[in-house]
Order: structure tokens, then sequence, then C-alpha cells
């Protein structure tokens, strides 16, 4: 029989018994799908109420009780929005409705549950609709552990649960099983259970195994297991399955990945193993071993404090075999790679910094590298180590450092160990301890100090000896004394006026002389040793100012037009401290080429010959307001930059007996529509060349013709980019933010030039489906002047190219990439590849063409999204060479 009563608050008398209030005392039996009353409760015995808990709070739309037995640890609480129903003799109470029950941290809700008293067990269902489908699942959270369900049946006395059609997250996997049982907190047995990072109702993919063992948030055991796609079995079966499913670092072995190159053979790369040594510390070991006899081998140690500093050091040593002995393009290379990366948190020493960039190593690593065709290009490498010091109130600071630069082409190698800095700010010896009110001119007379000393080493790494090392060792030292004073302005402020005076200073350890040699027909270098110094002062009155134009159009959207012009006219003077110049011979007779004993040096010296002049510089820009045709108020008028910048420079020096007017440098820099990014820039001489092409005194518009000059340096450079709106901005906001982390997280740091080299190496597996289409235009056009090898000729060099970058989506799952550049001079494509990409929700596939270039290659891959199952890709991939 039902009793029922309409609640109002509730309370307990003693741990075998409760009660309700009721709002009446009066009692009769109700139909439990009677939706006339959606708040029933039960009065079990009126005569033993107790006095009631006004803590709690009446509530209108949930019903709510707590049992408190000796049997549980604590109260149990039940809630239901719909309504409940108590059976007196089977000593169970009903849920209907969104329903949650309460223990510990245990956490249950479901659209209906039975509560049985006596056992403690507590059944949840779902919900179905007519036509059978289900419209709401059972819910059970436990501490980490979380998972849904049709049916739950769970054990509060005992903790052990029961579930069939169970699905649970963990990690990255989706595990859903067909029948669980719950035996712990943390461990679970399942019956028929599907493993996959697929995360839907119907996943595409699973590992399907009749039976599993699942700890929480710590690892997975099956028994044999095998694939299915789309339901459909692969016959392709493991003996056991072991799977991973702990969050953060934990030891392992790195899986291979097949791989075949026609240099190198077949081969395994990355096979290896991954060590957490510590909270602080993990290494990993890895290598690759080729058919033809190349190998190749890893250790990669990275660590890490957080508010201290991060690091992580690489060595790789590389063994490279092609073909076989005997064949004429057989090669056997050793060759190996340092790279090392650190840096210290600001707020840990206030004050010092210390940080490191290395990458050095052989100068055929690059180029032997399988499999890589944007490092086998990478001729430039460069590292520094650095240590910095200020100290708190006082003016200088100390800076050390050890440098190296390499030319991987020219197999040309340089360090610099040590190089050091020591600069001293800005003082003001004039200037009041205790200053008040306005202070004076000669009270801004600051002078500072600026000092650098170098020790370098060059060598060739196809001649490397200690003997040749010592010869050629450098050391130098350079030092600066400028000298400022601020000057108020004139002219009501119009005209800033700023005087300067500096001395400079360098200490050189070689001088250098060149003759032609006649014989050979070459230039012979001698090398004088010892200490030498070399001065220069320089003395300079400039004047600046800005001048404003603006012209207002009527009844136009283009509301003014403003032209800001910044001229700069300044006044020189230098004596001719620096006298080391001398002249030699060269291929042509009686044609001499005029040097400095400096050139060549750690630092180079300074110019020859008294400067007394004029040096002028003007710098225009130009802007537009409009007025837009949809906006109004404040944002209808907008401000569009026409020309960011443009502009010349020149001089002209009066005690100079000859050539006295300077070049122009003339320069333009503008963004047009907000899209296309312009840069231009060339150097004009103005006096006419003998037939070697060297100036004579003669102005380019004497003679006859007239002529500005002639251009001896100029580039231009166009570039745009353009790209359709994300279909999802939200999603595509969030995609850039989660780069940025990646390529920021300094437990990272040691990773992140392998994975842009893995980006560049695998654009498809970073393909962006929510961007329809993009395209990245660069254009680029330059030419210098540079003196020939006779020491009399001059020649121009061009140089010109287009690189292009697009993607676009052929459909909503299929996107089309290209990447390359053309060369002008040489009419041909450079380098040149194309991906075709799909995107299959869990999974993706890539298919990479290089049909031209250095390096070709094709690459198929097929593989899962998920981090976890990266190793678990298809990949097929050929390489070939032009050489």
């Amino acid at each position: 029989m039902f009793f029922t009563q309409t609640w109002k608050t509730m309370a307990y008398a003693d741990s075998s018994s409760y009660f309700y209030k009721p709002l009446t005392d009066t009692t009769r039996p109700v139909n439990p799908s009677d939706s006339g009353r959606k708040i029933l409760s039960l009065v079990t015995d009126t005569t033993k109420l107790p006095v009631i808990d006004t803590s709690l709070k009446p509530k209108t739309d949930t019903f709510s009780l707590k049992l408190s037995k000796d049997s549980l640890e604590a109260p149990l609480k039940y809630e239901a929005a719909d309504s409940a129903v108590v059976l007196i003799q089977d000593k169970k109470i009903i849920l209907y409705g969104k329903t949650k029950t309460e223990y510990k941290d245990i956490t249950l809700t479901a659209p209906k549950v039975e509560v049985d008293q006596v056992t403690q067990i507590v059944t949840a269902v779902n919900a179905k609709d007519s036509t059978g489908t289900v419209t709401e699942t059972a819910h059970f959270k436990s501490g980490e552990s979380e998972f849904t369900s049709d049916t739950i049946r769970y054990n509060f006395k005992t903790q052990v649960g029961l579930t069939k059609n169970t699905y649970t997250q963990q990690g990255e996997f989706l595990v859903i099983g067909e029948v669980a049982k719950k035996v712990s907190e943390n461990t679970t047995f399942i019956k028929r259970a599907r493993f996959t990072t697929c995360l839907l109702d119907d996943p595409h993919f699973a590992f399907v195994t009749p039976q599993m063992k699942v700890i929480n948030q710590k690892l997975a055991v099956s028994g044999p297991a095998h694939p299915e796609f789309e339901g459909v079995p692969v016959p392709i079966y493991l003996p056991f399955g072991f799977y991973p499913l702990s969050q953060g670092r934990h030891s392992g072995l790195l899986p291979p990945r097949f791989a075949t190159n026609e240099q190198f053979g077949l081969g395994l790369e990355g096979l290896g193993y991954y060590k957490v040594i510590s909270d602080y510390w993990d290494v990993k070991v890895y290598g690759n071993i080729y058919s033809y006899g190349g190998w190749s081998a890893n250790v990669n140690p990275s660590y890490r404090k957080r508010y201290r500093y991060n690091g992580a050091f690489n060595l790789s040593v590389q063994s490279t075999r092609f073909n076989f002995k005997g064949d004429p393009d057989y090669l056997k290379n050793k060759s190996y790679m340092v790279n090392w990366t650190h840096s210290v948190d600001s707020r840990a020493r206030p004050g010092t910094t210390f940080s490191a960039s290395v990458n050095a190593g052989s100068t055929k690593f690059n180029q032997l590298v399988p499999n890589n065709v944007q490092l086998n290009f990478q001729n430039q490498m460069s590292s520094s180590i650095a240590y910095s010091k200020s100290w708190a109130g006082k003016p200088y600071n100390l800076t050390i450092s050890a440098n190296h630069n390499q030319n991987n082409r020219t197999r040309l190698i340089n360090i610099s160990l040590p190089d050091a800095g020591f600069a001293v700010n800005t003082l003001y010896p004039l200037q009041k301890k205790n200053a008040t009110g306005t202070a004076k001119w000669y009270e801004k007379l600051g002078i500072a100090y600026n000092g650098n000393f170098r020790n370098q080493v060059s060598f060739y790494d196809t001649a490397f000896k200690l003997k040749n090392l010592i010869d050629t060792l450098q050391w130098g030292a350079q030092h600066s004394f400028p000298v400022t004073l601020a000057l108020p302005p004139i002219l009501g402020g119009a005209v800033i006026v700023s005087p300067g005076f500096s001395y400079s200073q360098v200490w050189i350890a070689q001088k250098f002389r060149r003759r032609w040699n006649s014989a050979t027909q070459k230039v012979d270098t001698s090398i004088t040793k010892g200490f030498f110094m070399d001065h220069q002062a320089q003395f300079s009155l400039s004047f600046n100012t800005a001048i404003f134009g603006t012209y207002q159009f009527k009844k136009s959207r283009i509301v003014a037009i403003r032209h800001v012009i910044r001229p700069t006219f300044s006044l020189n003077y230098k004596p001719d401290l620096s006298r080391k110049f001398y002249y030699t011979d060269t291929v042509a007779t009686g044609v001499t080429q005029r040097f400095s004993v400096f050139e060549g040096a750690l630092y180079a010296g300074y110019g020859e010959g008294k400067t007394g002049g004029i040096g002028f510089q003007l710098d225009n820009n130009l802007e537009m307001k409009m007025r837009s045709k949809k906006d109004t108020g404040e944002n209808a008028i907008k401000k569009v930059k026409l020309i960011d910048g443009y502009g010349f420079s020149t001089g002209y020096n009066f005690l100079r007996d000859s050539l006295k007017l300077d070049a122009f440098n003339i320069y333009l820099r503008s963004t047009l529509f907000d899209k296309i990014q312009i840069n231009a820039q060339t150097v004009l001489d103005p006096y006419q060349t003998d037939k070697y092409g060297r100036n004579i005194n003669k102005y380019a518009w004497q003679g006859g013709k007239f002529k500005l000059g002639r251009l001896t340096y100029g580039s231009v450079s166009v570039n745009t980019s353009f790209k359709s709106k994300p279909k999802d901005p939200k999603k595509d906001e969030l995609r850039k933010k989660q780069q940025e982390e990646l390529l920021s997280d300094p437990s990272l740091a040691g990773d992140q030039r392998r994975l842009l080299d893995y980006m560049q190496q695998n654009p498809g597996d970073f393909v962006d489906f929510n961007i329809p289409w993009q395209v990245t235009l660069g254009y680029s056009i330059s030419f210098t002047t540079r003196l020939s090898a006779d020491l009399v000729n001059f020649e121009k060099d061009f140089s010109s190219g287009l690189n292009f970058n697009g993607s676009f989506n052929l459909t909503p799952k299929w996107n089309f990439s290209a990447q390359g550049n053309y060369d002008f001079d040489t009419k041909e494509m450079q380098t040149f590849s194309m991906s075709i990409n799909r995107e299959m929700h869990c999974w993706q596939m890539s298919i990479n063409v290089t049909p031209i270039g250095l390096y070709r290659s094709f690459s198929f891959s097929i593989s899962p999204k998920a981090a976890v199952l990266q190793d678990l890709r298809i990949n097929r991939s050929r390489f070939f060479t032009n050489f």
C-alpha cells in the first residue's frame, strides 16, 4: 500500500528512523503515477515526531531527505524533482525525475532511482521515449571516476557496483563496456569492452576485447583484442592489450617508424626509450638504423623547475652511408650536432639572467639528415650562451657571452669566447642632488660609456688543426664615450636642437696588407700581429621639426588628406684621427685600389679623412580620413594610412678634396588596404664612373645628358596574405591559443625546434579545416654592386623570386594545399610541394608530394588524431635525390 503526504520539511530522530512533517494530519492512498501531486512524502509514525531541524529550509520543487544508519559512515541524501514513492513493507524508496543521490564523494543522478534500505543497494535506470530511444541516462561520479550507463546497481555499504552499457572517459580514451563491475573505488572489470579515442556514442573505430580490467587514471589491461572500423572487425589480433591511462609523464618504450629512402635504404626511425628521472628531469634516448649501414643516435635530456629555470639538451651522432661500397655515389661520413636551450625565470634572481641557445655541429650534418628537406637546406647556424648582471641602484651592467656561427655551405666556423660588454648608463654630473623647480639647461649634460671585448677563432672543419686554430686567433676591444645635451626647443617649441659629441677607440690585434701578385694573378694578404689602436671623435648639432599640411574635401566620402614632413638638418665635424690606409696595385696596370690596414679585423677601424659638412634627411607620411557608408557617429570617420613613410637622406662634406656629395639613400614603406605590405629602398650615387666602374669627380648630370645618378643598390619586396573568415570564430580563437601555449610551454622548450621541423615536414597534420581558404604571396627583387676578385671592376648581382603558400577546402572534409618558390633568374621552380588532406573526425589522412627540387618525395599517411595513439600511424614514404 502506498502512503503519500505533501512535504514541507524534514528531520530525523535517531539512527534507525526517519520522519516527515506533514502539512495536514490526514493521509490517503494515491497512485504513484498521479500527476496532480508533484511532491510526495510519507509519515510513518506521527507520534514520534522530533523537534524539527529549522536549519533545513522548505523547498517547493525538490524532494529531499537524509538517512543516517549505523552501517554507513556518513548520511545518505536523496533528492527528486518530480515525485517520490515509499514502499513501507519492502522498505524501498523510488525517486522519479531529475534525481540525485549523494554519499561522501559519490554522486548518482538518473531519471529513476530505487533505494533498498535493507541492502543499501541503489538501482538507477535510464529513461526512454515511446519509440524506445534513450532520452536520459544514469550518471555516476566518484572522485576522479565518472561514467554513464543505462543501468547502475551500486551498494553503498560494500561500494561494489554493476552497470550495463557503460561509457567512461579515461584521459583521451573512451571505454565502452557491455557489463561493468566496480569492485573498489579505483578498479573496474568490464565484459565485452571497446577501447577508443573517438568520443561518439557509436565510435568510428575501437579496439574490442572480451574482458578488461581498468585501474582508474593509471592503466587498463585486456585479453585478446582486435580493431574494428564502423563496426566491421579487422582480423588482426593481439594476444593481450596494455593501455596506459595515467596523465602527465611516464617512462616507456618509443616505438619505431618504418621508412624508406633512395640513399639510405630501408630503415626504422625513432626507436628508443623515454625515462622520467624525477619531477625535474627526464631523458629520451632514441635512434635510427638503415639497411645500407647508416645509423644515428640521440640523447635528449630536459629539465625544468617552476619559477626557477628550464631547458633541454640534445646530442646527435650520425653515421651516414649512401649506397654500397664500389658504387660511384658511395659515401661514408660521421657527423654530430649539439643543441641546448636554457632560460631562467626573471623572478628567480632579479638583476641576473643566464640563457643559452646552442645549435652547433658538423657542417655536413644538416645536409645528411634523411627525410627532412627543410633542414637539408639550412646553411646558417648560430649559438649564444650569455650571462648578464645589473646592480640595483647602480648605473652600470655587465654582460659576458660565448657566441658561435657557422656557414654549412662554405664550412667556415667562427667562435667568440669570451665576448664581454660593460656599460654605464648616462650620468648627469652637473645635475643637483636635491633639485627643485625647472632644471637648468646645463644640468642636462649627460655622459655614458660602452665597452666591448671579443676573442675569436675561425676555422674550416675540413682543415681543423690546433696550429691553424692559434693562427686564426683574433682579439679586439671597442670603447665609446657618448656625450649628450638636451637644449630647450627654439622658435616657440617648433624646432628641437640636439648637440652631441662622442669619442670612440678600438684595440686591434692584427694588421692586414693586400698586394697584387702579377705572377699568380691573385691578391696576396700578409698579416702582422701586435697591439694597434684606432680613434675617432665626432661633433654634431642637429635640428628637428615637423610640418603638417591638411587638405579638406567637400561633398565627398574623403574628409581630408594630411601630409606630415619631418626634416632633419645637422652640422657635423670629424677630424682625421685614422691614418691607416694604403694603395695597392690591381690586375690593370696603373690602376690602384685603396684599403684600410684594419679591414678584416674584428673591429675594422674608422673611415679616413676629415669630415666637416652638413647632413639632411626628409621623412614623410601620408594619411587620409574617410567617411564610412555604414557607420554613424564617432565610428563614421576612419583614418587610413596611404604611405607609412617615404623619404631620403644625404650629406655634403666640405673638407673632402673630391666626391663631396654623399650618396642618396631613398626608401618607401606602405601597407595598402591593410593587406599588402610594400618595402622599397635604393642607393643613388650622384657621380659618373670611369671604364672600371669607379667614381670620378664629375656629377651624373654633367656632360650634356641630364641624369640624376646611378643606382648601386636596390630592393623591393611585396607581401600579402588573404584568408576567409573562420566557420567557427570561437574554435579559431581556441586553436590559436592552444598553438601559442604549445610553443611557449617551458616544458617543451627543448622540443620546439623539432616541433617546428615536424610542422614543416608534415603540414597535413596541421591543416585547419575551419578556414575554407587562405593564400600568402611574397615577391622580392634586389640587386647590389660589388668589387670583383681582380680589385678593378665592379659587378652587379640580381636576384628575384616569388614565394607562395595557400590552401582551400575542396569539400568540408577535403583540403588541398601547396607551397613553393619560383626563381625568376633561373626561370625555374626551386621548391614546390603539395598535399591533400582528409578530415575523418577522429582520424586524419594526408598525401604529400614534392615533385621537383634537389630532394623529391612522396608520402601517404593515415593516423588517429589523439596524441596517445600518435604511433598508430600507417605511413608510406619514398624520397629521391637529383644529385
